[in-house]
């Protein structure tokens, strides 16, 4: 749960053929909230015309039954976003909607091209005029400006034009389209919804947990470099990249919601694992073992259970917080710490405790975390973190601090173990998370931890 600083780890979701589609998109967002909490918007089309609404907000402050009511039709697009203090402009909220001479279309993105600032200035010299600063908005002009008769061709052609890591799902009036990189950096899963009158709709969405609260059942994952066609015939398949899947490990320790199945595995089974790992990797002797709620809890629970070590919520966090990473100075994040965790004190005091998290990347959360305990009365506290050292910034979807700023990347662990004034640290290893992830043959992006870019 340490302050992240990651910006654009967003949450998409697309509902077609499906008489309530803007209201199954509005749940499906709401249950991957945790994706995105600075914007959200719906577009949804009753084949003549789509509509957009979307505003600054969660998902319960923006939409309602009187403003769903308005977003009619038969398919729709969600995008919840997630940025830092600061990046306030409506403009940069998603769908991204456009006129131009084959229709309409509104666009949602989860993602980021690395190539984006070069597309950019080519387009902008080329005499096209951006309404935002997102990449996403690329898109958009390279579809108005192809040379192809028919969107699918359009499409295609626009997408072989980018780089990096994206899931892109198009809105047009009567079809939708669904476009995953060839790498699947980011997750992106295909359901199916039984209407009422006995007819099939389909949902794609960042995250499985989406499918759960809305009654659908997971078909499979989009495939790295696939384009799904969605259309009143059903669902067309083309194969528009060669695929190189390397997916990113940081969904399995961070990003996912547990209860979710990303990359085909359930995602609080592997940080459960991670825990494990840790502990065989890290043994220690101690009373009790805490986890940094929320995200610290499957991990510490295998941690208990391999060490045998008792598990207990020496910590509760409390929901009604904001992030305390987006916010703008040090000093608010650092009280926000406090008002969002609290020890309880009969189990902290005169204990030696082992504290889970799942990773840490400027340690000034870690730091507080352990003075909090020892202000308790704890007697050791021994900090373990269920993944590697965060040494390198990401630049597939999720903006990390730049590398100054990753603590592990300055300092050895005995530094940052000094730092935090932890009685030890220790972190999971790159084969233990390996191991948790458990696949016969790994090929994961791991470039947060350990400087290898897949992509240029």
């Amino acid at each position: 749960m340490e302050e992240r600083n990651w910006n654009e780890e967003c949450a998409v979701v697309g509902v077609y053929n499906a008489p309530n589609a803007a209201s199954i998109a509005y749940y499906s967002l709401f249950s991957m909230q945790h994706r995105g909490q600075e914007a959200t918007g719906i577009a949804s089309s009753n084949g003549e015309k789509i509509t957009t609404i979307k505003d600054h907000g969660l998902v319960t402050d923006v939409f309602c039954d009187e403003t769903l009511k308005k977003l009619k039709g038969f398919s729709a697009v969600g995008h919840n976003r997630y940025a830092t203090a600061g990046a306030d402009s409506l403009s940069d909220a998603q769908p991204i909607f456009a006129r131009y001479d084959l229709g309409e279309v509104a666009i949602v993105h989860n993602g980021n091209l690395t190539n984006a600032e070069k597309i950019r200035n080519d387009l902008i010299r080329d005499g096209a005029i951006f309404q935002s600063h997102m990449d996403t908005e690329n898109l958009i002009h390279l579809i108005a400006k192809a040379k192809e008769e028919n969107l699918v061709d359009r499409i295609k052609e626009a997408v072989l034009k980018l780089e990096g890591a994206f899931c892109f799902i198009i809105l047009s009036r009567k079809k939708m389209f669904v476009i995953r990189d060839r790498n699947g950096f980011r997750p992106l899963s295909l359901g199916q919804i039984q209407n009422n009158d006995g007819s099939v709709g389909y949902i794609v969405a960042s995250e499985t947990c989406a499918f759960d609260l809305v009654n659908a059942r997971y078909l499979r994952d989009v495939e790295p470099g696939e384009m799904l066609v969605l259309s009143k015939d059903g669902i067309e398949s083309h194969h528009i990249m060669p695929k190189n899947p390397y997916p990113c490990v940081f969904e399995y320790v961070y990003f996912a919601r547990p209860d979710s199945h990303v990359f085909g595995r359930l995602v609080y089974n592997i940080r459960k694992a991670m825990g494990v790992e840790l502990a065989k990797e890290n043994p220690i002797d101690a009373d009790i073992v805490i986890p940094v709620p929320d995200s610290g809890v499957a991990a510490a629970l295998g941690y208990s259970q391999e060490s045998g070590i008792p598990f207990e919520l020496g910590i509760i966090r409390n929901h009604y917080v904001g992030r305390t990473f987006i916010e703008p100075t040090q000093q608010i994040r650092e009280l926000k710490v406090k008002l969002k965790l609290n020890p309880i004190r009969e189990l902290i005091e005169n204990k030696r405790i082992i504290v889970i998290d799942d990773s840490v990347v400027r340690g000034t959360t870690s730091k507080q975390i352990v003075k909090i305990l020892r202000d308790c009365g704890a007697k050791e506290i021994h900090m373990k973190i269920s993944s590697p050292p965060t040494i390198a910034p990401c630049f597939y979807g999720v903006d990390t601090p730049s590398k100054d700023e990753l603590i592990s990347a300055t300092m050895s662990n005995e530094e940052v173990c000094k730092f935090i004034k932890a009685d030890s640290l220790s972190f999971l290893s790159l084969e233990g998370l390996r191991r948790s992830i458990g696949v016969e043959n790994y090929q994961f992006c791991q470039a947060c931890f350990d400087n290898n870019y897949i992509v240029r």
